[in-house]
């Protein structure tokens, strides 16, 4: 057993750059959510090159494959989590290796979070002669959109049988070398809406004889703000955010429809359920007051991660035992959301943050920047983490 395999930090240098491969042919083809086809089969393939068995479909277009501890008879099970589909953004990162999709992007950092995954599989697989119990890593699909890869994975039965979960998100935020993790609610919910206003249409030159949609749904955007700024406790979080508005074609007529669409991030539900009733409110105040008509199409996402304090504890003592006391952050939760929150109802869970800010490497953008970089010196980080966690909740300190 290598230095790297003990827990010292340091992955011995063929794994770490089989990960970097990995991750770099991924980032190259990236896919969008519940279009993962090619990623499925990539994966599917690194990993029987490595020798893992078991290996199945899950979610869709996931995979799972357990690693079965050697050491002794065990029914404890954990499952690692690593989500693996791509965003719709155009990429503009310069990075030698960047996507060669036009319009997709991994903008999020799965393309590591699945490296890392297939890097602690292969790490547990070579370690399973010393604990007991299963390893179920879930490369996951969809974790960006509707309909939801997490609440696939509990509807599959694939947490039936768990008694706890890990997943870990790569953070810009936060410099390389340290970790960020705390107890008690981590994301927000997330759910999204698509708005549809209905006006009249007529020539541009005579706007009185109509109804403009285009004017009426920019009254709407105003509006929306306010649920936030002026409805809201600023202790209670919540997030409206608008994201795309369209409508219209023609440089001479006035829009009969436009279209909205975008997300209400919440903390608690009874702030969720209090935005969902404002939205329709507003929206259909807003139309009335301008003569038009609106729809809503509001759809419930994933509830907020919540991290088991002792699933924590275990993050941390594996973290201080690779990086050292001094690199991890008792760190607040961000208004990020994640569809690890369908894990974290299911069975106690740890949802973790990787530090991957490096301004040397250019990795300085946030999530879902064209510019985004992922410092890859982090990868053998998170991956050495996410499995001597696993070994420590399987084999707890007597």
């Amino acid at each position: 057993m290598s230095n790297a395999e003990t827990g010292n930090g340091l992955m011995d240098v063929g794994l770490e750059r089989r990960m970097i491969e990995i991750r770099r042919h991924l980032h190259r083809n990236p896919e969008l959510s519940n279009e993962e086809s090619e990623t499925q089969a990539y994966l599917r393939e690194v990993l029987e090159e490595a020798g893992l068995s078991g290996i199945r479909p899950a979610a869709g277009f996931g995979l799972a494959v357990d690693v079965v501890g050697a050491a002794g008879p065990s029914n404890r099970k954990i499952v690692i989590r690593a989500d693996i589909d791509a965003l719709p953004i155009t990429e503009a990162s310069g990075v030698p290796f960047s996507s060669e999709r036009p319009g997709v992007m991994h903008a999020c950092g799965h393309d590591a979070h699945a490296a890392m995954g297939y890097a602690a599989s292969v790490l547990l697989e070579r370690q399973k002669q010393s604990f007991s119990g299963t390893v179920r890593i879930i490369f996951q699909p969809a974790e960006e959109a509707e309909p939801l890869g997490g609440r696939r994975v509990v509807e599959e039965g694939l947490l039936d049988d768990v008694d706890a979960a890990i997943g870990i998100y790569v953070d810009p935020y936060t410099a390389t070398g340290k970790i960020a993790v705390g107890a008690g609610p981590y994301t927000l919910a997330c759910d999204i809406f698509d708005i549809t206003v209905t006006g009249n249409s007529v020539h541009a030159a005579k706007p009185s004889e109509g109804v403009d949609a285009i004017a009426v749904a920019c009254s709407t955007v105003t509006e929306l703000q306010k649920i936030v700024s002026r409805e809201i406790d600023p202790y209670d979080p919540l997030v409206v955010s608008i994201t795309g508005i369209e409508g219209g074609g023609a440089y001479n007529v006035i829009a009969a429809e436009a279209r909205l669409k975008g997300t209400i991030r919440s903390g608690q539900e009874a702030t969720r359920q209090r935005a969902w009733k404002r939205l329709h409110q507003i929206v259909e105040g807003v139309a009335s007051g301008h003569n038009a008509s609106a729809d809503v199409d509001l759809r419930r996402g994933e509830p907020p991660v919540t991290n088991d304090p002792d699933m924590v504890e275990i993050i941390r003592r594996t973290g201080a035992g690779l990086l050292g006391q001094d690199n991890m952050l008792s760190a607040p939760g961000w208004t990020a959301a994640d569809d690890f929150a369908f894990y974290s109802e299911k069975c106690a869970s740890v949802y973790f943050r990787l530090g991957i800010r490096n301004e040397e490497v250019g990795a300085v953008y946030p999530l879902h920047h064209p510019r985004f970089r992922v410092d890859e010196q982090a990868l053998p980080i998170g991956a050495v983490v996410l499995c001597n966690a696993a070994r420590n909740f399987l084999m707890p300190p007597c």
